[in-house]
Protein backbone atom coordinates (compact mmCIF):
# COMPACT_ATOMS: atom_id res chain seq x y z
CA UNK A 1 0.00 0.00 0.00
CA UNK A 2 2.78 2.35 -0.14
CA UNK A 3 1.84 4.28 -3.28
CA UNK A 4 -2.15 4.72 -1.50
CA UNK A 5 -3.13 7.69 -0.38
CA UNK A 6 -5.10 7.63 3.11
CA UNK A 7 -8.33 8.33 1.59
CA UNK A 8 -7.76 5.04 -0.16
CA UNK A 9 -6.46 3.28 2.98
CA UNK A 10 -9.60 4.45 4.80
CA UNK A 11 -11.46 3.19 2.52
CA UNK A 12 -10.35 -0.56 2.70
CA UNK A 13 -10.16 -0.82 6.24
CA UNK A 14 -13.94 0.32 6.52
CA UNK A 15 -14.54 -2.29 3.74
CA UNK A 16 -13.08 -5.14 5.94
CA UNK A 17 -14.74 -4.04 8.98
CA UNK A 18 -18.57 -3.28 7.14
CA UNK A 19 -17.74 -7.69 6.44
CA UNK A 20 -17.21 -8.50 10.13
CA UNK A 21 -19.95 -9.96 12.34
CA UNK A 22 -23.59 -10.95 11.79
CA UNK A 23 -24.78 -7.91 10.07
CA UNK A 24 -22.89 -6.29 6.96
CA UNK A 25 -22.96 -3.12 6.59
CA UNK A 26 -22.73 -0.82 3.12
CA UNK A 27 -19.42 0.94 2.75
CA UNK A 28 -21.18 4.32 2.52
CA UNK A 29 -19.23 7.46 2.99
CA UNK A 30 -20.92 7.56 6.64
CA UNK A 31 -19.46 4.09 7.54
CA UNK A 32 -16.18 5.61 6.67
CA UNK A 33 -16.17 8.70 8.42
CA UNK A 34 -16.46 6.48 11.62
CA UNK A 35 -14.01 4.71 11.13
CA UNK A 36 -12.18 8.03 10.41
CA UNK A 37 -13.50 9.49 13.52
CA UNK A 38 -12.21 6.04 15.47
CA UNK A 39 -8.73 5.09 14.16
CA UNK A 40 -7.92 8.96 13.08
CA UNK A 41 -5.22 9.39 10.62
CA UNK A 42 -2.89 6.24 11.92
CA UNK A 43 -1.82 4.79 8.45
CA UNK A 44 -0.51 1.82 10.51
CA UNK A 45 -3.24 1.11 11.99
CA UNK A 46 -5.41 1.14 8.77
CA UNK A 47 -3.08 -1.08 7.41
CA UNK A 48 -3.17 -3.92 10.10
CA UNK A 49 -7.11 -3.68 9.53
CA UNK A 50 -6.46 -4.58 6.36
CA UNK A 51 -4.52 -7.61 7.27
CA UNK A 52 -7.97 -9.03 8.45
CA UNK A 53 -9.19 -9.23 5.07
CA UNK A 54 -9.28 -12.96 4.62
CA UNK A 55 -9.41 -13.83 8.10
CA UNK A 56 -10.93 -12.01 11.07
CA UNK A 57 -9.37 -14.22 14.03
CA UNK A 58 -5.69 -14.92 13.80
CA UNK A 59 -2.93 -15.92 16.21
CA UNK A 60 0.31 -13.49 16.06
CA UNK A 61 2.27 -15.98 13.65
CA UNK A 62 -1.12 -15.48 11.62
CA UNK A 63 -0.94 -11.87 11.30
CA UNK A 64 2.81 -11.62 10.98
CA UNK A 65 2.43 -13.64 8.08
CA UNK A 66 -0.78 -11.37 6.62
CA UNK A 67 0.53 -8.10 7.51
CA UNK A 68 4.43 -8.06 7.27
CA UNK A 69 4.71 -6.65 10.78
CA UNK A 70 7.26 -7.60 13.59
CA UNK A 71 6.00 -9.25 16.65
CA UNK A 72 6.33 -5.38 18.58
CA UNK A 73 4.35 -3.66 16.26
CA UNK A 74 1.47 -5.55 16.07
CA UNK A 75 1.50 -6.09 19.92
CA UNK A 76 1.43 -2.38 19.73
CA UNK A 77 -0.95 -1.77 17.08
CA UNK A 78 -3.76 -4.00 18.20
CA UNK A 79 -3.24 -3.07 21.66
CA UNK A 80 -4.55 0.45 20.32
CA UNK A 81 -6.64 -0.87 18.36
CA UNK A 82 -8.48 -2.96 21.15
CA UNK A 83 -8.93 0.31 22.73
CA UNK A 84 -10.64 1.63 20.07
CA UNK A 85 -13.42 -0.89 20.10
CA UNK A 86 -11.55 -2.62 16.94
CA UNK A 87 -9.85 -5.15 18.17
CA UNK A 88 -10.72 -8.44 20.55
CA UNK A 89 -7.35 -9.80 21.97
CA UNK A 90 -7.72 -12.61 24.88
CA UNK A 91 -6.05 -15.81 24.58
CA UNK A 92 -8.28 -18.87 23.87
CA UNK A 93 -8.84 -21.84 25.83
CA UNK A 94 -5.41 -23.54 25.38
CA UNK A 95 -3.83 -20.48 26.11
CA UNK A 96 -2.92 -18.84 22.36
CA UNK A 97 -3.74 -15.22 22.49
CA UNK A 98 -6.23 -14.57 18.76
CA UNK A 99 -6.46 -11.11 17.66
CA UNK A 100 -10.53 -10.87 16.15
CA UNK A 101 -11.58 -7.65 14.67
CA UNK A 102 -14.44 -6.57 15.56
CA UNK A 103 -17.45 -5.41 13.42
CA UNK A 104 -19.36 -1.90 13.69
CA UNK A 105 -22.38 -3.40 15.54
CA UNK A 106 -23.01 -6.36 17.91
CA UNK A 107 -20.80 -6.83 19.31
CA UNK A 108 -18.28 -3.99 18.53
CA UNK A 109 -17.40 -0.26 18.17
CA UNK A 110 -21.04 0.94 18.47
CA UNK A 111 -21.27 -1.28 21.81
CA UNK A 112 -17.89 -0.43 22.96
CA UNK A 113 -17.57 3.32 22.22
CA UNK A 114 -21.02 3.76 24.26
CA UNK A 115 -20.59 1.82 26.98
CA UNK A 116 -18.23 3.67 28.85
CA UNK A 117 -18.78 6.63 30.96
CA UNK A 118 -19.47 9.78 28.05
CA UNK A 119 -18.76 13.14 29.04
CA UNK A 120 -21.59 14.33 26.96
CA UNK A 121 -18.59 16.09 24.18
CA UNK A 122 -19.60 17.21 20.60
CA UNK A 123 -17.05 14.52 19.52
CA UNK A 124 -19.73 11.82 21.32
CA UNK A 125 -22.44 13.70 19.95
CA UNK A 126 -21.76 13.40 16.67
CA UNK A 127 -19.99 9.72 16.81
CA UNK A 128 -23.49 9.34 17.98
CA UNK A 129 -25.28 10.85 15.07
CA UNK A 130 -23.00 9.11 12.37
CA UNK A 131 -24.33 5.79 14.05
CA UNK A 132 -28.13 6.58 13.32
CA UNK A 133 -27.45 7.49 9.82
CA UNK A 134 -25.27 4.20 9.63
CA UNK A 135 -28.68 2.29 10.89
CA UNK A 136 -30.92 4.24 8.72
CA UNK A 137 -28.82 3.59 5.72
CA UNK A 138 -28.41 -0.12 7.36
CA UNK A 139 -32.69 -0.42 7.03
CA UNK A 140 -32.63 1.23 3.56
CA UNK A 141 -30.69 -1.60 2.13
CA UNK A 142 -32.42 -4.35 3.64
CA UNK A 143 -35.97 -2.86 2.80
CA UNK A 144 -34.94 -2.59 -0.75
CA UNK A 145 -33.21 -5.43 -1.53
CA UNK A 146 -35.88 -7.45 1.23
CA UNK A 147 -37.04 -10.69 -1.08
CA UNK A 148 -32.72 -11.47 -1.17
CA UNK A 149 -32.24 -11.17 2.29
CA UNK A 150 -35.44 -12.02 3.94
CA UNK A 151 -34.64 -15.85 3.26
CA UNK A 152 -31.22 -15.31 5.16
CA UNK A 153 -33.11 -14.30 8.31
CA UNK A 154 -35.06 -17.97 8.53
CA UNK A 155 -31.97 -19.07 8.60
CA UNK A 156 -30.30 -17.14 11.21
CA UNK A 157 -29.74 -18.39 15.02
CA UNK A 158 -30.53 -16.19 17.65
CA UNK A 159 -28.99 -12.94 18.19
CA UNK A 160 -29.89 -13.58 22.10
CA UNK A 161 -31.59 -14.79 24.99
CA UNK A 162 -34.37 -13.66 27.01
CA UNK A 163 -33.70 -14.62 30.80
CA UNK A 164 -37.21 -13.97 32.65
CA UNK A 165 -37.73 -12.08 35.63
CA UNK A 166 -39.16 -13.77 38.81
CA UNK A 167 -40.24 -11.90 40.85
CA UNK A 168 -43.54 -9.41 41.11
CA UNK A 169 -43.09 -5.73 42.05
CA UNK A 170 -44.08 -6.85 45.27
CA UNK A 171 -41.32 -9.27 45.61
CA UNK A 172 -43.22 -12.68 45.19
CA UNK A 173 -42.30 -15.33 42.83
CA UNK A 174 -43.97 -15.57 39.91
CA UNK A 175 -45.97 -18.72 39.32
CA UNK A 176 -44.00 -20.54 36.58
CA UNK A 177 -46.19 -23.49 34.65
CA UNK A 178 -44.14 -26.20 33.07
CA UNK A 179 -45.65 -27.86 30.05
CA UNK A 180 -44.28 -31.36 29.72
CA UNK A 181 -43.26 -30.85 25.52
CA UNK A 182 -41.95 -33.87 23.28
CA UNK A 183 -38.93 -31.98 21.27
CA UNK A 184 -39.00 -33.24 17.53
CA UNK A 185 -34.93 -33.74 18.09
CA UNK A 186 -33.74 -36.51 19.29
CA UNK A 187 -30.38 -35.02 20.25
CA UNK A 188 -29.99 -34.06 23.90
CA UNK A 189 -29.81 -30.99 25.09
CA UNK A 190 -28.70 -28.74 28.15
CA UNK A 191 -30.65 -26.57 29.19
CA UNK A 192 -29.08 -23.01 29.46
CA UNK A 193 -29.20 -21.06 33.08
CA UNK A 194 -32.63 -19.53 33.38
CA UNK A 195 -31.89 -16.69 35.73
CA UNK A 196 -29.56 -14.10 36.43
CA UNK A 197 -28.57 -15.54 39.94
CA UNK A 198 -27.63 -18.83 38.06
CA UNK A 199 -25.32 -17.10 35.45
CA UNK A 200 -23.48 -14.53 37.71
CA UNK A 201 -22.75 -17.10 39.98
CA UNK A 202 -20.76 -19.52 38.12
CA UNK A 203 -18.48 -16.89 36.94
CA UNK A 204 -15.04 -15.09 38.90
CA UNK A 205 -14.16 -12.62 36.37
CA UNK A 206 -17.76 -10.11 35.93
CA UNK A 207 -17.85 -6.67 34.58
CA UNK A 208 -19.76 -3.96 34.15
CA UNK A 209 -20.65 -1.03 32.16
CA UNK A 210 -22.78 1.91 31.30
CA UNK A 211 -26.11 0.67 28.58
CA UNK A 212 -24.70 2.05 25.37
CA UNK A 213 -28.13 1.72 23.69
CA UNK A 214 -29.59 4.34 26.90
CA UNK A 215 -26.32 6.61 26.53
CA UNK A 216 -26.31 6.84 22.81
CA UNK A 217 -29.76 7.58 23.09
CA UNK A 218 -29.34 10.32 25.36
CA UNK A 219 -26.70 12.02 23.43
CA UNK A 220 -29.02 11.93 20.67
CA UNK A 221 -31.12 13.73 22.92
CA UNK A 222 -33.96 11.28 23.27
CA UNK A 223 -33.62 10.17 26.96
CA UNK A 224 -35.16 7.08 28.39
CA UNK A 225 -38.94 7.61 29.18
CA UNK A 226 -38.90 5.58 31.74
CA UNK A 227 -35.51 6.94 33.39
CA UNK A 228 -33.64 3.41 34.02
CA UNK A 229 -30.42 2.98 35.46
CA UNK A 230 -28.04 2.84 33.10
CA UNK A 231 -24.90 0.96 34.97
CA UNK A 232 -25.76 -2.36 34.09
CA UNK A 233 -24.51 -3.70 31.25
CA UNK A 234 -22.35 -6.81 32.26
CA UNK A 235 -19.83 -8.79 30.48
CA UNK A 236 -18.29 -12.20 32.03
CA UNK A 237 -15.71 -14.80 31.89
CA UNK A 238 -12.74 -13.79 28.82
CA UNK A 239 -15.35 -10.63 27.66
CA UNK A 240 -15.02 -9.02 31.07
CA UNK A 241 -11.37 -9.79 31.37
CA UNK A 242 -11.57 -7.76 28.00
CA UNK A 243 -13.61 -4.87 29.05
CA UNK A 244 -11.86 -4.15 31.57
CA UNK A 245 -8.56 -4.38 30.15
CA UNK A 246 -9.55 -1.57 27.66
CA UNK A 247 -11.31 0.78 30.03
CA UNK A 248 -15.18 -0.22 28.88
CA UNK A 249 -16.29 -1.66 32.20
CA UNK A 250 -15.28 -2.18 35.61
CA UNK A 251 -14.55 -5.42 37.55
CA UNK A 252 -17.49 -5.82 40.17
CA UNK A 253 -17.81 -8.60 42.75
CA UNK A 254 -20.84 -11.10 42.79
CA UNK A 255 -22.24 -9.89 45.66
CA UNK A 256 -22.53 -6.16 43.65
CA UNK A 257 -23.21 -7.61 40.42
CA UNK A 258 -26.69 -9.30 42.39
CA UNK A 259 -27.57 -6.12 43.63
CA UNK A 260 -26.91 -4.28 40.23
CA UNK A 261 -29.42 -6.95 38.64
CA UNK A 262 -32.29 -6.23 41.70
CA UNK A 263 -32.23 -2.77 40.42
CA UNK A 264 -32.47 -3.44 36.98
CA UNK A 265 -35.12 -5.68 37.65
CA UNK A 266 -37.04 -3.20 39.99
CA UNK A 267 -36.83 -0.76 37.22
CA UNK A 268 -38.50 -3.35 34.45
CA UNK A 269 -35.47 -3.84 32.62
CA UNK A 270 -35.64 -6.77 30.98
CA UNK A 271 -32.55 -9.38 30.92
CA UNK A 272 -30.98 -10.41 27.64
CA UNK A 273 -27.97 -12.93 27.43
CA UNK A 274 -25.43 -13.25 25.08
CA UNK A 275 -23.64 -16.52 23.79
CA UNK A 276 -20.67 -17.35 21.50
CA UNK A 277 -21.47 -17.55 18.22
CA UNK A 278 -25.30 -18.07 19.63
CA UNK A 279 -24.21 -21.64 21.24
CA UNK A 280 -26.50 -21.49 24.03
CA UNK A 281 -24.84 -24.41 25.63
CA UNK A 282 -21.67 -22.28 25.72
CA UNK A 283 -21.50 -19.60 28.87
CA UNK A 284 -23.15 -16.91 28.57
CA UNK A 285 -20.68 -14.04 27.31
CA UNK A 286 -22.63 -10.79 28.45
CA UNK A 287 -26.02 -9.69 30.12
CA UNK A 288 -27.77 -6.44 28.31
CA UNK A 289 -30.25 -5.40 30.26
CA UNK A 290 -33.14 -3.64 28.44
CA UNK A 291 -35.67 -0.82 28.24
CA UNK A 292 -38.38 -0.82 25.94
CA UNK A 293 -37.89 2.41 24.54
CA UNK A 294 -33.93 2.49 23.97
CA UNK A 295 -33.31 -1.13 23.00
CA UNK A 296 -31.26 -1.16 19.65
CA UNK A 297 -32.73 -4.82 19.27
CA UNK A 298 -36.10 -3.33 19.47
CA UNK A 299 -35.83 -0.41 17.87
CA UNK A 300 -34.60 -2.17 14.74
CA UNK A 301 -37.07 -4.36 14.52
CA UNK A 302 -39.48 -2.01 15.04
CA UNK A 303 -37.69 0.28 12.18
CA UNK A 304 -38.74 -2.21 10.01
CA UNK A 305 -34.01 -2.96 9.80
CA UNK A 306 -33.81 -6.54 11.24
CA UNK A 307 -36.16 -9.25 12.82
CA UNK A 308 -35.75 -10.00 16.64
CA UNK A 309 -34.54 -12.99 16.22
CA UNK A 310 -34.48 -14.03 19.98
CA UNK A 311 -34.28 -17.22 21.98
CA UNK A 312 -36.96 -17.96 24.78
CA UNK A 313 -38.08 -20.64 27.49
CA UNK A 314 -40.87 -19.22 28.77
CA UNK A 315 -43.93 -17.46 27.41
CA UNK A 316 -46.73 -15.73 29.57
CA UNK A 317 -49.95 -16.79 30.19
CA UNK A 318 -53.26 -14.94 31.38
CA UNK A 319 -55.68 -15.33 34.05
CA UNK A 320 -58.29 -13.55 31.88
CA UNK A 321 -60.73 -14.08 35.62
CA UNK A 322 -58.50 -12.29 37.42
CA UNK A 323 -57.81 -9.85 34.26
CA UNK A 324 -59.33 -6.07 35.28
CA UNK A 325 -58.39 -4.15 31.81
CA UNK A 326 -56.35 -1.67 33.56
CA UNK A 327 -53.76 -1.80 30.81
CA UNK A 328 -50.52 -2.06 32.76
CA UNK A 329 -49.46 -5.07 30.74
CA UNK A 330 -49.91 -3.49 27.87
CA UNK A 331 -47.97 -0.20 28.69
CA UNK A 332 -45.22 -2.29 29.97
CA UNK A 333 -44.46 -5.24 27.11
CA UNK A 334 -41.46 -4.06 25.43
CA UNK A 335 -42.41 -6.05 21.86
CA UNK A 336 -46.14 -4.88 22.27
CA UNK A 337 -47.45 -8.10 22.07
CA UNK A 338 -50.30 -7.73 24.44
CA UNK A 339 -53.44 -5.30 23.84
CA UNK A 340 -57.02 -5.36 25.54
CA UNK A 341 -59.70 -7.16 23.26
CA UNK A 342 -63.41 -6.34 22.74
CA UNK A 343 -63.94 -7.30 26.22
CA UNK A 344 -61.55 -4.89 27.79
CA UNK A 345 -59.16 -7.98 29.13
CA UNK A 346 -55.67 -8.56 28.24
CA UNK A 347 -54.80 -10.76 25.33
CA UNK A 348 -51.65 -12.18 24.34
CA UNK A 349 -50.31 -12.63 21.18
CA UNK A 350 -47.83 -15.97 21.42
CA UNK A 351 -45.65 -15.20 18.32
CA UNK A 352 -44.95 -11.48 19.54
CA UNK A 353 -43.80 -12.82 23.09
CA UNK A 354 -40.27 -13.18 24.35
CA UNK A 355 -40.79 -14.41 27.99
CA UNK A 356 -39.25 -11.74 29.48
CA UNK A 357 -41.85 -11.79 32.57
CA UNK A 358 -42.09 -7.97 33.09
CA UNK A 359 -46.47 -8.00 32.41
CA UNK A 360 -45.89 -10.62 35.51
CA UNK A 361 -43.76 -8.35 37.75
CA UNK A 362 -46.06 -5.13 37.25
CA UNK A 363 -49.38 -7.12 36.87
CA UNK A 364 -51.12 -5.15 39.87
CA UNK A 365 -53.49 -8.80 40.24
CA UNK A 366 -51.08 -10.86 39.92
CA UNK A 367 -52.84 -12.33 36.82
CA UNK A 368 -49.93 -13.52 34.92
CA UNK A 369 -48.35 -17.06 34.77
CA UNK A 370 -45.36 -18.18 33.09
CA UNK A 371 -45.49 -21.04 31.23
CA UNK A 372 -42.37 -22.92 30.36
CA UNK A 373 -41.54 -24.02 26.93
CA UNK A 374 -38.76 -26.04 24.97
CA UNK A 375 -37.62 -22.64 23.53
CA UNK A 376 -38.33 -20.61 20.09
CA UNK A 377 -38.05 -17.15 18.79
CA UNK A 378 -39.48 -14.29 16.93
Amino acid sequence: MENSTMADKLKRATEVVCKQGMVQFPVSETAIAIIDRVVGDNEEELDLICAFREKPSQTMEQLGQSSQLSTQKIEQLTTNLAKKGLIFNQPSSSGVMIYRLLPLMLVGVMEYKFMVDLTGSQEERELALLFEKLLEELRDEIQGNFDTISPLFSKAPAVDRTVPTRQTEDGKPIKIIPVDKALDAAEEFVLPSQTVEEIINKFDDIAVGYCFCRQRRGLLGDNCSTDAPTLNCFTFGKSARHTVAQGFAKPVSKEKALKIMKEAQQAGLIHKAFHPGSRETSPETSICNCCKDCCDTLNLWRNGTLPLINSTYHLSVIDTKSCTGCGTCVEWCPTDAIMLNDDSLAQRDENACFGCGVCSRFCPEEQFRSKRVCGGGL
